[in-house]
Order: C-alpha cells, then sequence, then structure tokens
C-alpha cells in the first residue's frame, strides 16, 4: 500500500475507531503513533531509534508552548464559576415579565437567557442542563409544546459556543495560525444574528400556531409590585413612578412616612430607586457615547499623533483632522449616528412617559438579575477587542468577574469552589491532550502525504471558490453528525487550511462560517450532545425522540444563517477590517 492511501486509511480509521467510543486524544496520538513508525521505518533500524519519537517530543513540546492555549483554563474557570455561583433563575423570571406581552414569552425568555448565559459560561452542558431544570418544567405546565420548549432549550444552549469568549475560536485560532482577537471580532454579529433567527422562528411558530405556545395566565404575568410602591405613588399624586421619585426628592417629607418591607422608606433608598429608574437611559446614553468616542474621538486622535521625534526634526505641524462635513463618505456615519441618537432620545422619552408601577419593578428585577452579568460581559469583550488588554489577560478579567459576582449571589462556598477548579484542570488537561494528538496525527498524515492527495484531488475538480466553499462546509456538516466539534476542529480543519488560499477564501470568513456549522454538531443525532443533556433533567414523559424532533428545524435555521452570511460578508468581516484593518 502506497503512503498516500496509508494517510486516507488513517483518516478513515480515525472516524470509524472514535464512533465506536474511543477517547479521541489517545485514539489520535496512537494511530499516529503506529502509522508514524510505518511512515519512518528503515529495515534493520532499532525500535527506540524510528523518529516518529522525536516526532511526538516536538509536537508535544509545541503544542505546550502554544501561547494562545493559556486563555482556556481562564475561561473555562470563568464558565464553571458562573455555573455554580449565579443568579440564572432570578434572571429567567425577569426576563419573562419583561416580554410577557409577546407570543411564546416563555420560550423567548428561555432564548435570551441562553444567549447572555452562554456568553458568561461558554459551556454548553452547563447551560441546557440549568436552562432545562428551570425553564422546561414551566414551559410544560403552560401547555407548550414538547417539541419547541425541548428544542428551544437545546438550540439555545449552543450559543454560548459560538458568541466569543468561547474556546471553540481559541482551538480554530491555534489550529489555523489566526488572531484570537480578530476571530473574536468576526464572530459577534453573526453569534447575536443567529440566536434572533432563532427568535424570529420561535414567535412567527407562535403566531401561526397559538396552540403549541399558549398565552399564560393572570397569575403568571402579573408583575409582583409591593403594595408600598402604590402608596408611594398615592402619596405623591402620580402613576408615573419616574415623576414621583422626582417629587420625592424635592420633597422627601411625605417618603419617610412610607414603610417599605424591610423599614422606612429612607432618603438613602429614594437615591437607589432614583438611580434604577435611570438605567434605561444610561444604557442608551452609554452605548451611543462609547460608539461617538471610538468612531469619532479616538479616530480623530490617532490621525493627529504626531510620531515620536518628529517634533526634533522640525518638520511643519501636523493638520488637525478634517471636520466631519470634509470628511466625504465617512459624512454618511455622521448623519446616521444623528438619526439613531434622535429615535433612541424619542424611545426614551416615550418609555419615561409611560413608566408605571409595573414598569418600574421590571427594570428593578432585570438590573438586580442581569446587569452584573452583563456588565462582566461587555467589560471581558470591550477590553480585548479594543485592544486594551490581550486574550489571555482578558481570561483573567473574566475568570475574577466570575468569583465577584459568584460572591455577590452568596452561593459560592468553599466545596463549589473547588468543583469549579477541579473540573477546570480537568478539561483543560483534555484539551490540552486533544492538541497533543492532532499534532501528531497531522503531522504523520501530511507525511504519508494524505495532505497532498486531498490537495490534487480537490484542485483536478477545477471548482470554483463558491462550490468549494459549499463543499467544505457540507463535509463538516455531515462530520458533525457522528462527531463532536472538538474532533472536527483539530483533525479535519488543519485538512481545509491549506487548500483555502487556492480559491482565495478569507480564513476568518470560512472558520467562522465552521464554527456557525458546528451549531448544527449539537443538534444532530445521532452524538446530539445537547439532547442527552437536557434528556437527564427532563421529566419520564419526555423522550429522546420527540427531543431530537424539537431539534431538527433549528439546523435549518443554521443552514439559512450561513447563507446570510456567505452572500453579505460584511456581517462577519466588517468589524475586525473596522478595528484592526485588513
Amino acid at each position: 500500500m502506497s503512503d498516500p492511501a496509508l494517510g486516507l486509511l488513517m483518516l478513515g480509521l480515525i472516524v470509524v475507531v472514535i464512533m465506536m467510543g474511543f477517547p479521541t486524544a489517545f485514539t489520535l496520538m496512537g494511530l499516529g503513533m503506529m502509522f508514524g513508525y510505518v511512515a519512518f521505518y528503515t529495515p534493520g533500524q532499532s525500535f527506540f531509534d524510528n523518529r516518529v519519537f522525536d516526532l511526538m517530543v516536538d509536537r508535544t513540546y509545541g503544542a505546550m508552548t502554544n501561547d494562545v492555549l493559556i486563555s482556556i483554563p481562564l475561561f473555562v474557570l470563568m464558565g464553571y464559576v458562573m455555573e455554580r455561583g449565579a443568579l440564572v433563575d432570578k434572571m429567567f423570571y425577569s426576563i419573562q415579565l419583561a416580554f410577557r406581552n409577546v407570543p411564546a414569552s416563555l420560550a423567548v425568555a428561555t432564548l435570551i437567557v441562553c444567549t447572555f448565559w452562554g456568553i458568561a459560561s461558554g459551556l454548553v452542558g452547563a447551560v441546557v442542563v440549568l436552562m432545562g431544570v428551570i425553564a422546561f418544567n414551566p414551559m410544560l405546565r403552560a401547555g407548550y409544546d414538547v417539541k419547541l420548549a425541548a428544542g428551544v432549550i437545546t438550540a439555545g444552549g449552543t450559543l454560548g459556543i459560538l458568541i466569543p469568549p468561547s474556546v471553540m475560536i481559541i482551538v480554530y485560532a491555534a489550529v489555523a495560525g489566526q488572531s484570537v482577537v480578530k476571530l473574536y471580532a468576526a464572530t459577534m454579529f453573526p453569534g447575536f444574528f443567529l440566536s434572533l433567527l432563532y427568535l424570529v422562528y420561535i414567535v412567527g411558530w407562535a403566531m401561526i400556531n397559538p396552540k403549541i405556545a399558549p398565552p399564560l395566565p393572570p397569575e403568571q404575568t402579573r408583575v409582583p409590585v409591593p403594595e408600598w410602591r402604590r402608596q408611594f405613588l398615592t402619596a405623591y399624586g402620580s402613576e408615573n413612578v419616574f415623576v414621583a421619585l422626582l417629587r420625592a426628592l424635592a420633597s422627601p417629607g411625605r417618603a419617610r412616612a412610607i414603610v417599605t418591607d424591610k423599614g422606612a422608606y429612607s432618603y438613602r433608598k429614594l437615591i437607589a430607586d432614583l438611580f434604577m429608574s435611570l438605567v434605561p437611559f444610561i444604557l442608551v446614553a452609554g452605548t451611543l457615547w462609547l460608539v461617538w468616542w471610538y468612531v469619532v474621538i479616538h479616530q480623530q486622535v490617532a490621525a493627529i499623533e504626531v510620531p515620536e521625534g518628529l517634533e526634533q526634526l522640525g518638520s511643519a505641524p501636523v493638520e488637525a483632522a478634517p471636520s466631519p462635513a470634509e470628511q466625504g463618505p465617512a459624512a454618511s456615519f455622521y448623519y446616521t449616528f444623528g438619526a439613531i441618537a434622535v429615535l433612541g432620545a424619542v424611545i426614551i422619552a416615550r418609555y419615561y412617559r409611560r413608566m408605571n408601577a409595573d414598569r418600574f419593578e421590571v427594570i428593578r428585577l432585570l438590573t438586580q438579575s442581569v446587569a452584573p452579568l452583563g456588565i462582566l460581559t461587555v467589560v471581558v469583550l470591550a477590553v480585548i477587542l479594543f485592544g486594551i488588554t490581550t486574550a489571555t489577560e482578558s481570561a483573567a478579567v473574566g475568570a475574577a468577574g466570575a468569583f465577584l459576582l459568584a460572591f455577590y449571589a452568596r452561593t459560592l462556598d468553599w466545596k463549589r469552589t473547588k468543583e469549579a477548579v477541579f473540573l477546570t484542570a480537568k478539561t483543560t488537561a483534555m484539551v490540552c491532550w486533544l492538541f497533543v494528538g492532532s499534532a501528531l496525527f497531522s503531522g504523520v498524515f501530511a507525511i504519508l502525504g494524505g495532505q497532498a492527495l486531498l490537495e490534487k484531488w480537490v484542485l483536478a475538480l477545477n471548482m470554483s471558490p463558491t462550490a468549494f466553499m459549499i463543499l467544505s462546509q457540507a463535509i463538516i456538516f455531515v462530520l458533525g453528525w457522528p462527531l463532536e466539534w472538538t474532533e472536527i476542529i483539530v483533525i479535519f480543519v488543519p485538512i481545509f487550511l491549506p487548500m483555502l488560499k487556492h480559491f482565495n477564501i478569507d480564513p476568518v470568513l470560512w472558520g467562522v462560517l465552521v464554527f456557525v456549522n458546528l451549531q448544527a454538531a449539537f443538534l444532530s443525532p445521532p452524538v446530539a450532545m445537547s439532547a442527552f443533556y437536557l434528556k437527564g433533567v427532563a421529566p419520564k414523559h419526555v423522550t429522546l425522540n420527540q427531543i431530537f424532533a424539537g431539534m431538527m428545524p433549528y439546523m435549518f435555521v443554521v443552514i439559512v444563517c450561513m447563507v446570510i452570511m456567505y452572500f453579505w460578508p460584511g456581517l462577519t468581516l466588517w468589524l475586525p477590517e473596522y478595528l484592526y484593518g485588513n
């Protein structure tokens, strides 16, 4: 048998052996050592003189000294700490109240919580199990279709592995030699866009067929406004909480006569409630200011910055940056920004004009349950996307913030901390051994000529870039049925990477399409891990086939998302190109 044929045999055996249930990392190393020994064998050579042992040491050292992998244990630790010390149940309740008038409100709340919780933890199994415990039974008791309830939990739970910070992105960056930061920026919009498509599908299905998600009874949509809050509004003669708080700020005497659940309504409580009522305004104004600062102020400062040593050369002073009216195409940003700012102002004004007790209580619940997690997520992503820290330092910030959030929730004790650290070490060891095994496997595969043979075969087909993109993504989609994302990233993705330059395909765009594609790996039987995670916490009458049936439509949504991403590459490439250039 020729060496290239041995390489193809090696590639086929790895799929068969993994499907038989053998550990992936050690299977990769075992096959790599066995076929590598054959590739390097010289007649009359001593067993221990075979160069495959040198190759194993070299590839192991290379994997262990890869700086990109340092961030993996920190992000994994962040996820496990968040899993054991967070506010998922309160978050689900507050978001469900906020969307109580939307069709399939429980399913919508489940998807939103899965999205944000997935970002914070990045652990698919943890998110699916937690939401299965918290949201599955309430949806079934409310009369929701089993397939709808199962599908939204399993599909929403996989988003954490797509939206940064994600371990999958780090693994791909290490395999492909790409920038983690650039990949994080590239996956930001597609990740949230896929979540939006899931949301459109859920709400649309519920509107077409209301029987799958009956309206909730009044007792489940009633906002728990305390009686003293209504007394407070009566005391200041207004149904608008914001107006009443402003009046109380000027005349706090009547407020002190109000008795709350925790005693008298103090001036400190008044200030806290006023701040709570300003949260929507702060979020909108803060977001607009951040965009304006980065696009306008930050860019202009960078444009007029004098290079070091230039003033000593006696050169002419650098001209100031052109005004907005002189910037040509860039002027469109100012008009767009102005329109968005005006629209935001109108929406905020309308919201505050209608801020009754129910709306204020929802804001308070959302702030207490979502704000800590949201602040942590924004900080972790902002410091890395804006170049303030490296990916590893960002992971350290996230891990530290997860501990602070868990202590704030008062649910993280010594036992749970030890569990989080132990699971982090276990997961990190698994990933590192995967890299060692895949590095050895791919090295032997290339030495045998399997990589070159596949490249010649693909190039001989005379495919267009579009045809190659479809073929590669279709192969990965099919591989997602029997294999998990780890095996696909470390074994099969390196086979396609060298071919991208032949078809002039951006490895960042192709990689993000792979990330979205691999969402289907968690939703495709027979190795649909999300289904098995949910089955473990689902009621006994819910069958695995029902869960599988609920997941299938989301696989088609994933395909729709990939098609849109391919025909509209700006969805993926605009942010990294804007932040970091080509």
